[in-house]
């Protein structure tokens, strides 16, 4: 799924609302995570603090009765660009570092963790990881096979 122009406006104004809420020059928050759950049915978008308390909301339509099995790895994957592409902005909140923008299913099952907010930690994307386990088997293999 290729986000479309309108969502990734959305996805902005939903991070940009979050940083009004937590803004970086008052009293750090102790929050540790942004509770982020997109719902496959009516494409709506919500954030949640620690204690389950709503941050803000907005309705992507592009995802409003998306019937894909891959809906939340897709919207893991946008959500994960979009957020990095504006690491300025969730990098900079009123938060106590480190802290997480985690996604969530309807369920509130945590579906992956899209952005760590930390000076000395970062995520690699799935696309990156993937085959990694075959290619450091056949590196060590190769290695063992020398000796």
């Amino acid at each position: 799924m290729k986000p479309s122009e309108q969502t990734t406006q959305q996805i902005e104004r939903f991070l940009k609302k979050i940083a009004q809420k937590f803004p970086a020059n008052e009293d750090t928050s102790l929050v540790t995570d942004i509770h982020i759950r997109v719902s496959q049915d009516s494409g709506e978008m919500v954030a949640f603090d620690d204690d389950d308390k709503e941050i803000t909301r907005c309705v992507v339509e592009q995802w409003i009765g998306n019937t894909d099995e891959d809906f939340y790895d897709n919207v893991e994957c946008v959500l994960h660009n979009t957020i990095a592409t504006f690491n300025i902005l969730a990098d900079n909140l009123g938060i106590l570092k480190p802290y997480s923008f985690v996604l969530e299913n309807d369920d509130k099952e945590t579906v992956g963790e899209l952005y760590i907010a930390d000076d000395d930690t970062v995520i690699i994307g799935k696309d990156l990881m993937e085959g990694l386990d075959s290619d450091l088997n056949s590196f060590l293999d190769t290695l063992l096979k020398e000796n």
